[in-house]
Formats: C-alpha cells, sequence, structure tokens
C-alpha cells in the first residue's frame, strides 16, 4: 500500500489491496478530493487514523430507472408533509449526518477535517445537500458530490420517519438521466431501494466514458424542489 505526499495523484485504484484500500495519507484539499472522485476513489477513515483512500469491489451503486419509488414513499410525497431544498443547509446535513448512530458503526467517519473538507468542497460548487424541512426545521437529508452525471452519495440522516426518503427520491429524480449514483459500500436500505453491486471494473469504466460528460448539477443552484414533479 502506498503512502501519499504533498503531490497530488493517486495508484491506479484496479490495483487496490483485498479490502479496496488504495493509499493512505495525503491531505483533503480540494484539489486532491476532486481527483479522487475522478478516479473512482473516496476518504474513509476515523479519528486518530490516517486518511485512508479507499475504491471497493464490488462497488455499489444505484440506477436511477430501477429506483423503487414504494406506495407508502409515493403517498408521503403525494401528502406534501415535507418542504423539499437543495444547497440551503449544506453545513446542517453533514453535522446531522455525522450525528446519525448507525447499528454497524461505533463512532463516525464523518470526523471535523473532513466536515470542513466537504463545506469548502460545497462553497466551490462540487459537493451538494439535499434537504427535507417540516415546519422550518431540517429534519433529513442527504449530501454528497456532483461529477459529471453523476452523483457520488457520501451519507444521510432522518430526524422523523420518511426524511431521508424523500431526499434519496429527490436526488433520483434530479439525476433520473445518469448513467448511475454511486453509493460505494452495500447497507440493506439501499438495497431496498434497488441499489446493487457491480465490479469495480465496471464502475470505472462507466466513470471514465462518463465523467466528462456535461453537469447534471449546476454548481449555481439552490432552491426549493415540488415534490409533485417527482410523481409524475
Amino acid at each position: 500500500m502506498l503512502i501519499l505526499d504533498e503531490e497530488i495523484w493517486f495508484p491506479n485504484p484496479r490495483l487496490a489491496d483485498k479490502q479496496g484500500i488504495v493509499a493512505f495519507g495525503g491531505d483533503l484539499n480540494p484539489r486532491r478530493l476532486m481527483f479522487a472522485y475522478q478516479n473512482g476513489i473516496f476518504p474513509w477513515y476515523s479519528k486518530d487514523e490516517p486518511i485512508l483512500w479507499w475504491s471497493p469491489d464490488p462497488r455499489f451503486v444505484l440506477y436511477p430507472k430501477d429506483f423503487k419509488l414504494r406506495r407508502s414513499l409515493r403517498k408521503t410525497l403525494r401528502k406534501g408533509l415535507f418542504e423539499i431544498r437543495y444547497d440551503t443547509a449544506f453545513e446542517q446535513v453533514i453535522r446531522h449526518c455525522a450525528k446519525q448512530s448507525r447499528p454497524d458503526q461505533e463512532d463516525t467517519w464523518i470526523v471535523e477535517d473532513m466536515i470542513k473538507a466537504y463545506i469548502e468542497l460545497n462553497r466551490r460548487g462540487f459537493a451538494h445537500s439535499v434537504e427535507t424541512w417540516q415546519d422550518g426545521k431540517l429534519v433529513g437529508g442527504l449530501y454528497g458530490i456532483a461529477l459529471g452525471p453523476f452523483f457520488c452519495g457520501e451519507s444521510m440522516f432522518h430526524l422523523v420517519p420518511e426524511a431521508s426518503k424523500v431526499a434519496l427520491a429527490v436526488l433520483v429524480h434530479i439525476y433520473r438521466d445518469a448513467p448511475l449514483i454511486d453509493c460505494q459500500v452495500a447497507n440493506d436500505f439501499f438495497k431496498s431501494m434497488g441499489g446493487v453491486e457491480i465490479p469495480r471494473a465496471d464502475y470505472l469504466d462507466i466513470l471514465t466514458q462518463h465523467r466528462n460528460d456535461p453537469p447534471t448539477w449546476s454548481k449555481d443552484a439552490c432552491g426549493i424542489v415540488d415534490p409533485g414533479e417527482i410523481l409524475v
């Protein structure tokens, strides 16, 4: 496994170890982070660990056409229980994600350095959030990286039932014509929503083919989404 220095580079992700680790070390400056995503690599580590850079095999993805918009979620959207916004509260979303308890994790991998790095990416128009609000309070959402026609999902949270599912439905609607949405590693929630595992090689091939296509998410976009658009 290679140790990164100040130079912005990565080993070939196809040569990652069995765990999917490509390298460790380096930093989280915006240029390195975006170069990583452009090459199918993302950071994932815990507090007091060196930065670990991953490209897992298999890769977990969600094809927008296969998203399962279940009857209960349709009903929630139809009722208009949430106001849906995007890029109006990015820092709040990532900090809520860092606090979200998860059954398979003792602590969060969204450490303070990660939070600051992704807030900077949001400021530069690369990282984005989808947010669900209720009675003026942020109650759910997700964030990730926009890369051409791709969205590389990082994390999501909910404070009330269905709030994160609504955010995901909005994201899928935004990326309905995208090749795929990157979910990184498998979990039961995304499996229930239509996510599947594909070989890393296939993911990297698709990424290489499409990463320079026109972007789906405008750098300057922010505002409110009409839930009715998703049900059309």
